[in-house]
């Protein structure tokens, strides 16, 4: 995906999100919603950051490009993943229902496996650079 097309994404997202809350702005946020408001804004914007940094390297399958080692790749290995987790976090904080939590009880298993299959590419492919640059990054 071009980085044109990347941001045309995000500013989709962007604005489907503000439409799904939009109902809400006339009303008093009670403090779940406060705080997860204050998680999903930031974790959404570092998801997007990770996701141009990825640039030509994003795919939906596992598959060995290049190995992304800069911006926030050089701190963290998955950002996608790890900013993707606190914005559903943040949702699910932001709706305010208990049960809405067991699915993310479920969403951590498959995110995981598919860490799993993505390192394992990664591994084949760059060999000694991947396991150096896994010994320095966290996630």
């Amino acid at each position: 995906m071009k980085t044109w097309q990347t941001i045309v994404l995000i500013a989709a997202l962007s604005l489907g999100l503000f439409i799904a809350l939009y109902d809400q702005f006339d009303r008093v946020w009670k403090l779940h919603q406060l705080l997860g408001i204050s998680i999903m804004i930031p974790s959404f914007f570092l998801w997007a950051l990770a996701r141009l940094q990825l640039g030509m390297s994003f795919s939906g399958e596992p598959r060995a490009t290049a190995l992304v080692t800069r911006g926030l790749y050089a701190k963290i290995r998955n950002p996608i993943y790890v900013f993707g987790g606190i914005f559903i976090a943040g949702l699910f904080t932001f709706i305010g229902n208990p049960y809405v939590w067991l699915l993310f009880l479920l969403i951590i298993p498959m995110q995981l496996m598919r860490l799993r299959r993505e390192a394992s590419v990664l591994d084949a492919a760059f060999g000694d650079a991947y396991r150096a640059y896994k010994r320095q990054t966290w996630f």
